[in-house]
């Protein structure tokens, strides 16, 4: 399913103004003022952990300009739950460092999304002591214990993380492919996704992957089949080696649609520098002194961003996009952010600010009848509809019925 127009993205209802004392506010002007949108747009807040548990002898306040653009630009954050990183010994998870962050972004009106709950790649080494069989019920009480501690925080996960490539994965030996082994793909996710429903009936789950071929559909059917409760297909996108295109994003598109499910964008990246050469088969494997960031590179990303936004957003079963690098010389040392190392910010950064902020939100005046009415248009979303009397805060979103709003001084 394709659309040219974006009314997929927008609502209308009704609405009766009236204020405290139950009023008609008849012929009042109205400011429609929009503060959030429904779509998620997202970007890797790996830099809020350093914000918020500041190192002996840091003042978190050089980093807070960098906080402040991340803030003024993302509604969605992805932190992250590497097994070997927040439990580098066994008991001792990092549970406060990853509340601080995920608490002050949930305050800043920001959805937080933990990444992820199951991997064979940054596993923990110390799982490696135990059979098999120790193995997975540590993973499975690991996913138990942390979508418990998180619930009303992070309500969304990536549930395990590239399982297409996992049981033959042969970099180095480790924990989870071992069990992935065992299981077989269907059966290590069915048994993670199992624990994490369990943990949180009302979270968001995905299956992310990098792997876009017939080989992650077939996983996909398989476990659909095998009744596992995904909510939603997560793709990475990390384009090191040239942008997919627009005829590449409408065949993904096509081919990931008619499972039915919402589909994220989870891990994408568009460099501005020089691309990683097509016969490099592992992203990782590219390891270069310096990648400089260029003024040619900086426009291409910027007019790459730009149109593969506009495609994802005008797809009906898309509802978020993730930009993995915030700021330049992150993942691979790659020139991959919307900042420069120095914090400045890229011409990417300001042309998705005119999409996202500009374009694609909603700041109007609308004017009630003589009855008190008025219809409240635009994108999906919160809202505050204010007057010289007063406000009030409203989320316009699909299917909506006529509402009752009262203005409140």
């Amino acid at each position: 399913m394709r659309t040219n127009n974006l009314e997929h993205r927008k609502a209308k209802c009704i609405v009766r103004f009236t204020d405290e004392q139950g009023n008609v506010l008849a012929g009042k002007k109205i400011h429609m003022k929009q503060t959030n949108h429904e779509f998620l747009f997202g970007c890797g807040a790996f830099d809020t952990l350093i914000y918020t548990n500041p190192f002996p002898g840091m003042n978190p306040e050089v980093l807070k300009p960098r906080i402040d653009k991340w803030l003024a630009l993302y509604n969605y954050a992805t932190l992250p739950f590497y097994w070997g990183g927040f439990e580098p010994k066994e008991g001792e998870p990092e549970i406060a460092s990853r509340m601080k962050a995920a608490s002050f972004l949930k305050e800043h009106n920001v959805k937080v999304k933990g990444h992820p709950l199951c991997w064979h790649t940054a596993c923990a080494d110390w799982l490696m002591e135990y059979d098999n069989k120790t193995i997975l019920e540590k993973q499975l009480k690991r996913i138990e214990r942390d979508v418990t501690a998180f619930k009303g925080t992070i309500d969304m996960w990536d549930v395990i993380n590239e399982v297409v490539i996992m049981p033959i994965f042969d970099k180095y030996d480790n924990a989870i492919t071992r069990i992935c082994k065992d299981l077989g793909r269907v059966g290590i996710i069915k048994e993670t996704f199992a624990a994490a429903r369990a943990a949180n009936p009302d979270a968001e789950l995905l299956l992310n992957d990098f792997n876009t071929s017939i080989s992650y559909e077939i996983l996909i059917d398989g476990c659909l089949q095998a009744g596992v409760p995904i909510d939603t297909i997560g793709i990475q996108s990390h384009q090191h080696q040239g942008y997919w295109g627009a005829e590449k994003l409408a065949q993904v598109l096509e081919r990931y649609e008619h499972f039915g499910l919402p589909i994220h964008f989870t891990e994408n990246t568009l460099v501005s520098g020089d691309l990683i050469p097509p016969e490099i088969e592992d992203l990782n494997d590219w390891q270069v002194p310096e990648w400089p960031s260029t003024p040619e590179g900086e426009e291409r990303q910027a007019n790459e961003t730009e149109e593969m936004y506009r495609i994802l957003f005008a797809h009906p079963k898309v509802q978020a996009i993730t930009g993995w690098d915030y700021t330049d010389g992150a993942w691979l040392g790659a020139p991959s952010g919307v900042l420069h190392k120095d914090g400045t910010v890229k011409p990417v950064y300001e042309r998705l600010m005119k999409l996202i902020r500009g374009e694609w939100w909603t700041d109007c005046e609308i004017c009630t009848d003589e009855n008190g009415f008025a219809t409240v248009e635009g994108f999906k979303g919160d809202y505050v509809l204010e007057t010289e009397d007063g406000q009030v805060q409203f989320k316009l979103t699909a299917g909506m019925e006529e509402q009752n709003l009262v203005i409140k001084r």
